[in-house]
């Protein structure tokens, strides 16, 4: 056994996975929440396996707890007492490394890397260019790394993966001394879930990563479109910050940067209320008063007229992102469908393909509405191009690259 805990905080919360990297099984998990508030709620799921290979079966035991969680490093006291009381015992699945998730890692960031007291200070430096995120990352660096003072610790940065992205592709087309002073280009983001499901694809078809040309549609609450070839990002929807590209379960996407100059004229927003407005109430939510893609189609279905609308842009979106990433690219070899939309709406993975026969795409409908669980092809066994669906596992993914990392 080589466990691995990975960490994934923000400001007022923690998720965490222990992860046996040599079996690739999590073998518990919870969710630290409400930290700072009267009464914090901390849940804890231990994971049983029974069986060998592919008879293997799987048993949860989840407790939870309610009690005042005054900061991050309470949070962690909360954590550690589950694992006591719950198991499995941290004394004989002792992590050999602690994975933390950050958001944003700037153009500093290219790889995983070892936690050290100027990395946290990078880290902190960064937050300007992600206040919600990097902020709540830092508290769960420093309350892990006294919680496990003996254990590596290594960052891993969700814009790290997209770092190989050409000048042409992240650059603003602004002022290139104001972007400078401020660092405003394309970083991208879900990155640790383009790699995994990248590499999973190639793994899965028994293809060298090296030779394939893949789009990756990362399609959850939020969503990001990445073109990739040879295992390399070339270019990704997400920008500066996750609010660009695809319209998502509450952010925009891609708007008019003139729509914030209109609001702030006639509705007298400030630059906070605009950017809550954009990444809050917009999106499924803001067309149609629901931001769960189930609760859009099934509202569609029975001739709701703002789900059909919302329904529409999101697909409009979608297929206009799938359509530039074939052009730059030159054609693809995989398209993966991902996240909880991506993996499990069939009826999103029909709609958004629907237009790109000419482009080699052709989609078998009964594979496609399958209950079938698991990485699987759903396009027909004669298209050029591949399609599957790839479930996504950045704990897993983060918990290889901080035990490659430690044990380097």
């Amino acid at each position: 056994m080589t466990p691995v805990l990975v960490i994934n905080s923000g400001s007022s919360s923690f998720k965490y996975q222990l992860v046996d990297v040599e079996t690739e099984r999590a073998l518990a998990s919870g969710l630290v929440e409400r930290i700072g508030e009267a009464t914090g709620v901390a849940t804890h799921t231990v994971f049983f396996f029974f069986g060998e290979g592919v008879g293997v079966t799987v048993t949860n035991a989840t407790t939870r707890i309610e009690r005042p969680i005054p900061d991050h490093t309470t949070g962690f006291a909360v954590m550690l007492d589950a694992f006591d009381a719950q198991g499995p015992s941290l004394e004989r699945a002792r992590p050999v490394a602690v994975g933390h998730r950050v958001v944003q890692g700037g153009a500093r960031f290219f790889e995983p890397t070892l936690v050290t007291p100027l990395v946290e200070i990078n880290i902190d430096e960064l937050s300007a260019l992600a206040p919600l995120h990097n902020p709540g990352a830092l508290q769960g660096i420093r309350a892990a790394r006294a919680a496990f003072a003996d254990v590596p610790h290594v960052a891993v940065f969700d814009t790290a993966f997209h770092q190989t992205m050409p000048a042409a592709a992240y650059t603003y087309a602004i002022d290139r001394e104001t972007a400078q002073k401020h660092r405003i280009r394309k970083y991208g983001f879900h990155g640790t879930s383009h790699k995994f499901v990248s590499e999973a694809a190639a793994a899965f078809l028994g293809r060298p990563l090296s030779d394939l040309s893949q789009i990756v549609l990362h399609l959850g609450n939020g969503a990001s479109a990445t073109a990739i070839r040879g295992g390399e990002s070339v270019d990704t929807s997400m920008g500066l910050t996750p609010l660009e590209g695809l319209v998502m379960g509450t952010r925009s996407g891609d708007i008019d940067p003139s729509v914030l100059g209109v609001l702030a004229r006639r509705e007298d927003m400030t630059p906070g209320e605009l950017d809550t407005f954009l990444n809050k109430r917009s999106g499924l939510l803001g067309l149609a008063g629901a931001s769960d893609m189930r609760d859009i189609d099934s509202r569609r279905r029975e001739g709701d007229v703002d789900a059909t609308l919302a329904f529409d842009v999101y697909i409009h979106r979608l297929r206009a992102y799938i359509g530039a990433y074939l052009a730059q690219l030159g054609g693809a070899d995989v398209i993966s469908f991902t996240a909880g939309v991506g993996e499990n709406s069939a009826v999103v993975r029909a709609a958004a393909l629907e237009t790109f026969g000419f482009a080699g795409v052709r989609l078998d409908a009964e594979r496609n509405a399958s209950s079938e669980r698991g990485i699987r092809i759903i396009s027909t066994d004669d298209s050029p191009v591949t399609v599957l669906v790839v479930p996504t596992d950045e704990e897993l993914e983060i918990a290889r690259q901080a035990h490659a990392v430690a044990t380097a």
